[in-house]
């Protein structure tokens, strides 16, 4: 390389003028030149290697790039799945229900050990009445679901099976151990307008104020009205179809549902106990027709009401071949409600027949493993009533308390077929009492009585009941 970059030195100094008479000095000038030359490429080489160096770190730099923008890409696309996913539940959530309402009561009341007794004694009792959850889905706009299941009495109970194997046909009376719970209401509902709806599975029956007024804070007494539960069942329910809507300010209702079972027809509380409930099947030989329209709403504030139901109940009797005749029932109610600034003003009328009641009564006399086995008379004619009145003093101090005055009354015995109907089972209950809403999903109740029973020789009685209920949805 040396000799090259000398002759190459030689060569240019020719070129440029210098005489062959300046050879010694031209040698010294190529060393110059040839060592300029090797440190221009050494300096060239470094370079090489630095834009070596450098042009590795900038495909690093772009693979790097290349990987954030790759990484960036899958962390956009989790983002967006993950949003998809909270959209998707959001929706999902918006479309779940959840409700809640119970009540706890003490009540202390004068009791009869039996219809014969006169001597009445005082009992105590506090009961955990009722816990219910209610869940509801809105499927979509038209479709929608909701199950309500009661906890009742702390949670225990009992199902009466019908054993037509053994001996003469049984009921077996199966105790659990607890934990047994009430599916009170499973409906399935399409509704394409506010005017016309469809509802079907286990819907509540619109007869009575108290399958509209059940949550504790619709209604004014500590325990429900006893003089509904004295004839038919409370918050009644039933498996079948019905219709309903709203046009203006009328609503409607027509069920065709599940009848009652004439086996457990009572005098105390009428066709009540016939609410097969109790059973593990619900025998559907006898269908019923149930309907209401009212003007206004109960719910929320004033309204009128009619309620009409109809249905045979022999055919529902698990022992069939007691019975041959149909036990036709018909309860008609009639119910108001003013509820205007201060005051609740609320009351309702029941009238019932029962055909063939002579016949039930001795069928059930005759039925074995039914309990209790004394069957009474039973009312070919049953009626029924309740008014209660509240002011709320809301207005006036600064408490949130209503006080309130109620009558019930109820005879399940008005006529009977044949003979003369006692009137031992003819009550009315009169008391005063207060509700207070510490917050308004709370009420505190208050309430005292007296029990009067269309007897001359049985006393009046007292009664004193405190209760506290809950509500709140989600």
């Amino acid at each position: 390389m040396s000799k090259k970059l000398t002759l190459l030195a030689v060569s240019i100094a020719s070129v440029i003028g210098f005489g062959a008479t300046a050879n010694v000095s031209a040698a010294t000038s190529a060393d110059d030149l040839a060592k300029a030359i090797a440190k221009q490429e050494a300096e060239i080489a470094t370079l090489k290697q630095q834009l070596q160096e450098l042009a590795q770190q900038q495909s690093e730099q772009l693979a790097s790039q290349k990987q954030i923008e790759i990484a960036q890409q899958k962390q956009s696309v989790a983002v967006t799945e993950v949003s998809d996913t909270v959209v998707a539940a959001a929706d999902r959530y918006s479309k779940f229900s959840f409700k809640s309402y119970g009540t706890a009561n003490f009540t202390s009341d004068e009791y009869f050990d039996n219809v014969q007794d006169t001597s009445p004694e005082r009992r105590n009792r506090f009961d955990l009445e009722r816990i219910v959850t209610e869940f509801g889905y809105q499927f979509t706009d038209e479709w929608s679901m909701e199950v309500e299941i009661e906890y009742e009495h702390g949670g225990t109970g009992a199902a009466l099976e019908y054993d037509g194997f053994d001996e003469f046909g049984e009921f077996e009376t199966e105790t659990e151990a607890g934990g047994e719970v009430l599916v009170e209401k499973a409906e399935i509902r399409y509704r394409p307008s506010d005017a016309f709806g469809v509802k079907f599975g286990n819907i509540h029956l619109p007869i009575g104020l108290s399958s509209t007024l059940h949550k504790p804070n619709q209604y004014l007494t500590v325990l429900r009205h006893k003089s509904e539960a004295a004839m038919i069942p409370a918050v009644w329910n039933e498996n079948g179809i019905g219709v309903y809507g709203e046009i203006a300010d009328f609503h409607y209702q027509a069920q065709v549902v599940s009848g009652l079972n004439s086996e457990y027809f009572r005098t105390y509380d009428w066709v009540a106990s016939g609410h097969q409930k109790r059973f593990e099947h619900v025998n559907a030989d006898d269908l019923a027709f149930a309907g209401r329209v009212d003007y206004g709403n109960f719910k929320t504030g004033s309204a009128v009401g009619v309620s009409y139901y109809y249905g045979n109940t022999s055919g529902n009797r698990n022992k069939s071949n007691k019975l041959n005749v149909d036990g036709s029932l018909s309860i008609v109610t009639v119910a108001g409600a003013f509820v205007e600034g201060p005051w609740v003003l609320r009351g309702q009328y029941m009238y019932g027949t029962l055909s063939d009641s002579d016949a039930i009564t001795q069928a059930n006399k005759t039925t074995p493993g039914l309990r209790p086995g004394n069957f009474a008379q039973l009312g070919s004619k049953s009626q029924s009533f309740f008014v209660e009145a509240g002011f709320k003093l809301n207005d006036y101090i600064d408490i949130p308390m209503t006080v309130f005055a109620n009558i019930d009354y109820s005879n399940p015995l008005m006529e009977v077929e044949s003979g003369a109907a006692t009137q031992r089972y003819e009550n009315t209950w009169s008391s005063i009492g207060v509700n207070y809403f510490p917050i308004p999903e709370i009420v505190i109740k208050a309430e005292g009585g007296l029990q009067q029973v269309a007897v001359a020789s049985i006393p009046d009685t007292n009664f004193f009941a405190l209760g506290v209920g809950y509500q709140f949805s989600l």
